[in-house]
């Protein structure tokens, strides 16, 4: 048994491309959806209500990025 503690590097591997998802083309969630609208709004950028679970996390990313929240 290995003496590391899995706590103490939470996000070695904790992202992963959302293309590599299992469930990335199933539909976005709820929450996603809710999210990803706000962004938009913010962003004055069309929301789209129909990404898949990948594609919408791909999209909040860049509208991150333009909005300047979750920096």
């Amino acid at each position: 048994m290995s003496d590391t503690n899995p706590k103490s590097e939470p996000f070695s591997n904790a992202e992963k491309d959302p293309h590599d998802w299992t469930t990335g083309d199933e539909k976005m969630t709820g929450a996603q959806a809710s999210y990803l609208k706000t962004l938009s709004e913010e962003a004055h950028e069309e929301f789209d209500d129909s990404l898949t679970k990948a594609d919408a996390s791909l999209k909040i990313d860049e509208l991150q990025g333009k909005t300047g929240r979750g920096q």
